[in-house]
C-alpha cells in the first residue's frame, strides 16, 4: 500500500497525506499553520500599513514587515491543496464520484460564510445597506467579502483537477514540472502585463469573477504536485533559502519605498501574480520541505500540530469576522496606529479564532463547514 492510497479523507481543499508511521506530512502541516498565522497578521497590520498618518515610522515599517512578509501565503495554501487533490488515488473512481465526495462540502461552506459575511457582518454589523447591483456583483465577482474569493477559488480547481490529473498520469515528474513551469509562467507574465497596461493608462486591468478566481491560482496547484517530493540539501538548499529570503525581503523594501518606484511596481507587481511573490512561494514551500523532511514530532507535538492544522481552513474563513469584534472594543479601535496594539489584535485574533474553530468541529452540524 502506497502512503497516498492511505490518506485521510477531508474536503477542505487543503488535505494531509500520510507517510510511513505517521499518518502525517509533518512539514505541510507546519506550513500550513504557520500560513494560516500569516493570513491573519496580513489583514490585521493592513489597518496600520493603510494609515498614512503613521506611513514612515518604526511602528508603520514593523506593521509593513508582518504584512508584505507573509504575501507568500495564498499562493502556498492552493499548493499544498495542490500535493493531495491532484493525488492519482483521488481520481481512480473517475470524476463523477470524485465530485460526489469533494464539493458538497465545499458548497456547504461556501454558502455558509458567503451568508454570514453578507448578512451578519456586512449588513447588521457594519451597518452597510447593499443595492441591488451590490448584491448581483458580490455574487458575479465571487467575493462577498474581502477573503471568501478563496472558496471560489478552491471549487474552480477542484471542478479542474480531475482533468489536470488525468494529463499528468503517466507522465512522470518531468511532464509535472513542464507543466506547472507552462502554466505558472504564464500567469506570471500576465500578471506583469495587466499591471503595465494599467500604468500606461489601460482602463481595463485584469479582472476575476466568480467562475474565474481559479484561473491564476492553477499554476500554483500544479506546483504543488510537482514540487511535492523535491528534497534540497547543502549548498543547494542554501542557495533556495538565500534567495527565498531575498525575494521576502525584496516585497518588503519594494512596498515601503512606494509611490518612488512607479516603473518597479509596474514591471514586477507584488501581487500573488508578480515573479517575486511567485519565486518566495516556491522557494518557501521547498524549503520547508526539505528541512523538516526527516523531521518526526513527539507524541504529544504531534497532537498539537494535529488539531492546529486541521483547524487551519476553518480559521482562514472566521479570523476575519473576530477581528471585526475585536476592533469594536477599546482600545483596538486605534490599533490602526499603534504597532504593540496591532500586534496585541493579532494575538487576541488569532488564539480566539482557533479556538472558536476548535469548539466547532465538535459540533456535527457545523463541523462541515469548517
Amino acid at each position: 500500500m502506497t502512503p497516498e492510497s492511505r490518506q485521510p479523507e477531508t474536503d477542505d481543499g487543503l488535505d494531509r497525506t500520510p507517510r510511513e508511521g505517521s499518518g502525517r506530512v509533518w512539514s505541510l502541516d507546519a506550513l500550513r499553520v504557520v500560513s494560516v498565522l500569516g493570513v491573519v497578521a496580513i489583514h490585521v497590520f493592513a489597518g496600520m500599513v493603510a494609515n498614512p498618518e503613521v506611513r514612515g515610522t518604526p511602528g508603520w515599517w514593523g506593521a509593513v514587515i508582518a504584512d508584505i512578509g507573509f504575501v507568500w501565503v495564498v499562493p502556498v495554501f492552493v499548493m499544498i491543496s495542490g500535493v493531495f487533490v491532484l493525488a492519482p488515488r483521488q481520481h481512480v473512481e473517475g470524476p463523477a464520484a470524485f465530485y460526489r465526495k469533494r464539493l458538497p462540502r465545499l458548497l456547504t461552506a461556501l454558502v455558509f460564510w458567503s451568508l454570514l459575511y453578507f448578512l451578519l457582518i456586512r449588513t447588521l454589523f457594519s451597518q452597510i445597506q447593499p443595492t441591488r447591483a451590490d448584491v448581483a456583483r458580490f455574487v458575479l465577482d465571487g467575493q462577498p467579502y474581502t477573503h471568501l474569493y478563496f472558496l471560489w477559488l478552491i471549487v474552480g480547481l477542484y471542478v479542474v483537477a480531475p482533468v489536470l490529473a488525468a494529463f499528468l498520469s503517466g507522465g512522470g515528474e518531468r511532464r509535472a514540472l513542464v507543466f506547472a513551469a507552462v502554466t505558472l509562467g504564464a500567469t506570471v507574465i500576465t500578471g506583469m502585463s495587466s499591471t503595465v497596461l494599467t500604468a500606461l493608462g489601460d482602463e481595463s486591468p485584469l479582472t476575476l469573477l466568480a467562475l474565474t478566481q481559479w484561473l491564476p491560482y492553477a499554476g500554483y496547484f500544479l506546483a504543488g504536485w510537482a514540487l511535492r517530493h523535491v528534497r534540497l540539501s547543502g549548498g543547494r538548499l542554501a542557495l533556495v533559502i538565500g534567495g527565498t529570503i531575498v525575494a521576502v525581503i525584496a516585497s518588503i523594501i519594494q512596498y515601503g519605498s512606494r509611490p518612488h518606484l512607479p516603473v518597479l511596481d509596474a514591471v514586477l507587481p507584488l501581487s500573488y501574480f508578480g515573479p517575486i511573490v511567485a519565486a518566495a512561494s516556491l522557494g518557501l514551500f521547498v524549503c520547508t520541505n526539505s528541512v523538516l523532511a526527516g523531521w518526526r514530532p513527539s507524541s504529544r507535538t504531534q497532537r498539537v500540530i494535529r488539531e492546529l492544522s486541521d483547524c487551519a481552513f476553518g480559521v482562514f474563513l472566521l479570523h476575519f469576522a473576530i477581528m471585526l469584534l475585536v476592533r469594536a472594543v477599546p482600545p483596538f479601535d486605534a490599533a490602526a496606529g499603534s504597532f504593540p496594539l496591532s500586534v496585541l489584535e493579532w494575538v487576541i485574533v488569532v488564539v480566539t479564532s482557533f479556538l472558536v474553530v476548535f469548539l466547532m468541529r465538535r459540533v456535527p452540524g457545523l463541523r462541515r463547514v469548517v
